[in-house]
């Protein structure tokens, strides 16, 4: 099988000759931006015998609000950036670039961040929670600016960057933010307008249930989230990968190593990479899985560490 074909199989839940593998990690610095950071993405999936690529945000994750956020009343004057932005247009133009050198051969998802992440990511997670609190219209009226932008955002990726698919974070979930009745009202309904599209656009867009800061989530919350696939933090939710795709109503599972600098896909020999790889595979079967990390892994990291999770599913086999 190619790289395309073995990432569709997967998704489909299809026999696979082998286990598709992806990780990938932030461009800090001077490569966060710009032409360095089309750079350093296309640097990073050359050196690496991955299965498919996912496109960082870096350097978009602050929304550039048209009035400065000081007083909760403040975010009920932004008003949208539009599609020809620097914000909208920037992320564009590094998915066209990227997608394509690669795209012929591996597919390509962009991170879409929803817009309960944008807010506090553009700000402070104390003063979106703060804020909320004290004015929740000005906060909706903020999501509804911000996805309006975003359903720009997909758009143009999709339509011209060509990208066959999107990574899609969620967050808001960890225990002691919302109960559930607060969630669905505060942020599932820009969670939807974001899935909503995304889905018009791709059967394969991934779900990322992201364990912010090490914190473990209500995952009943996203237990129906409509996508083929999911990744979760195994290492923090205490849900391994044959539990989760149980718990997840039987989707395509993404996932299985823990992407802290401890963790040992990090810190392991080639001999304890590959027997855990082994040992996942074994465990769950060939067949809907796709081998990652919680999350974005350590930018550092030896790449050979990567290189030994893929010779081991070569290894393994179909």
């Amino acid at each position: 099988m190619n790289y395309r074909e073995r990432f569709y199989a997967a998704m489909d839940q299809k026999p696979v000759d082998r286990v598709p593998v992806g990780f990938w990690h932030h461009f800090f610095g001077e490569n966060w931006t710009g032409q360095n950071n089309i750079d350093s993405h296309i640097r990073y999936y050359k050196a690496l015998d991955l299965d498919f690529l996912k496109i960082m945000c870096d350097g978009f994750f602050e929304y550039p609000f048209s009035t400065p956020i000081k007083t909760a009343a403040d975010w009920g004057r932004i008003r949208p950036l539009g599609k020809d932005s620097d914000w909208v247009r920037g992320q564009i133009e590094r998915a066209k670039a990227i997608n394509d050198v690669f795209q012929a051969d591996k597919v390509c998802l962009y991170n879409v961040f929803v817009p309960f992440t944008i807010i506090r990511h553009s700000t402070s997670n104390e003063l979106v929670m703060a804020h909320l609190a004290e004015n929740p219209e000005a906060i909706h009226h903020a999501m509804k600016v911000i996805a309006s932008d975003s359903i720009d955002l997909i758009r143009g990726l999709m339509d011209e960057a060509g990208c066959d698919a999107l990574y899609l974070p969620l967050q808001g979930a960890e225990y002691g933010r919302f109960t559930r009745e607060q969630y669905d009202e505060v942020v599932r309904p820009y969670d939807k307008l974001i899935f909503d599209l995304s889905n018009y656009y791709s059967d394969y867009n991934i779900a990322h249930l992201c364990a912010w800061a090490g914190n473990p989530n209500q995952l009943d919350f996203w237990r129906d989230v409509p996508v083929k696939c999911v990744n979760w933090a195994v290492s923090i939710e205490n849900l391994g990968l044959p539990e989760g795709r149980k718990f997840f109503g039987g989707r395509t599972c993404l996932g299985g190593f823990d992407n802290r600098p401890q963790g040992l896909l990090n810190t392991g020999t080639e001999a304890e990479i590959k027997a855990y790889t082994k040992g996942l595979i074994k465990a769950f079967g060939t067949t809907g899985l796709m081998l990652g990390a919680d999350c974005t892994i350590p930018a550092d990291i030896d790449y050979d560490h990567i290189r030994w999770v893929i010779e081991a599913t070569e290894e393994y086999g179909g």
